[in-house]
């Protein structure tokens, strides 16, 4: 198997049949350690030791689509909904300035209240009062107008995981409202207006199998993101795959490596996900080819409400104390948080 992996590092394309006949190797711990510390390596020639903060603004839990896995989707009449305003955005923008931030992640469902005119304002207020950073929406589907527009504002980055590149698996997550084309089409558009570009997936996700991820991988190659988001799904109580088994860390932590070495310069995320299924998963994240935190920079008294899945950590911590426990952690294994944007070099 290590030659599969040797050809990944040697910027060699693998086919299907390749990729699928790795993934099922991922239980094994020798292999998996072998791909890390390629992984890890290749992750230090491009960024050193640097770790890139990304501070998360959760700024609405509105969401028209009902996707069948999402905690907040419109189905979901047990969610406690919640909009910040303008003002409590920038007061998010303030605090984690002061701790260190460069990028800001304004993220929310697709809630129709927040017109086109709310974001452009939104993004013009927090560019004009922190020039500096970087900007990155995760937004959902728009039109390549709108898009342009909130570029035009300011935003750098955007944020569009495609969950599945599997037609059928996708069907089996998503309402007939929502389409894969639309979604992939959305991310070209978002590449040709000129932003920094994020996809992913979630790993364990209901229905899917070694080949969905396959086509991940393989969708994910063909796209060239310069982000790459991939976590553990995990069940919501409130949707129809309650009752289903959440996905696997060590499969997560093997595709994050192999994603590494697919995409040398991504900024890669250890994401909240993970570190909900795991105590060290964010490390273990980092320690397979991650180089991205995402603190969550939300008011407490919402976080709680921005419930994707059961049991998401740190919604009741303070942004500093969050801030704090996540350097100490990162410093542990031999890294260091820095205060810079983390843009993508080409």
């Amino acid at each position: 198997m290590k030659q599969l992996i040797d050809k990944l590092y040697n910027n060699q394309t693998l086919e299907k049949e390749e990729f699928l006949t790795l993934l099922q190797q991922y239980e094994d711990k020798e292999l998996s350690e072998y791909l890390h510390s390629l992984a890890r390596g290749l992750s230090e020639e491009s960024f050193g030791k640097d770790i890139y903060l990304r501070g998360l603004i959760e700024f609405t839990n509105y969401c028209k689509n009902d996707c069948y896995y999402c905690g907040i989707r419109s189905g979901n009449k047990n969610a406690d909904r919640y909009r910040l305003s303008k003002e409590q955005i920038l007061e998010c923008c303030e605090v984690g300035y002061n701790l260190g931030f460069r990028t800001f992640v304004l993220q929310g469902g697709e809630d129709l209240a927040f017109k086109d005119e709310i974001l452009v304002d939104i993004i013009k207020s927090m560019k004009k009062g922190y020039p500096e950073c970087a900007i990155t929406l995760s937004i959902g589907e728009r039109s390549y107008e709108q898009y342009k527009k909130y570029y035009e504002a300011g935003a750098d980055r955007f944020l569009l995981r495609h969950e599945t590149a599997n037609e059928e698996h996708y069907r089996l997550l998503h309402p007939d409202s929502l389409s894969l084309e639309n979604r992939k089409e959305c991310l070209r558009n978002l590449k040709k207006i000129g932003y920094q570009v994020g996809t992913g997936f979630m790993v364990g996700s209901p229905y899917q199998t070694m080949e969905c991820l396959v086509e991940d991988l393989l969708f994910i190659k063909e796209l060239e993101p310069h982000m790459i988001g991939i976590g553990p799904f995990i069940p919501h109580k409130d949707t129809k795959f309650a009752d289903f088994p959440a996905g696997s860390v060590d499969l997560t932590l093997f595709l994050i490596g192999i994603l590494r070495l697919m995409n040398r310069k991504a900024l890669i995320p250890a994401t909240t996900a993970l570190g909900t299924m795991d105590k060290k998963g964010r490390e273990k994240g980092i320690l397979s080819g991650s180089n991205v935190l995402m603190p969550n920079l939300s008011p407490i008294t919402v976080r709680k409400k921005y419930d994707l899945y059961d049991n998401k950590i740190c919604t009741g911590e303070e942004a500093a104390e969050c801030n704090g426990c996540l350097r100490r952690r990162v410093s542990s294994i031999g890294y260091q948080v820095v205060e810079k944007r983390g843009d993508y070099m080409e």
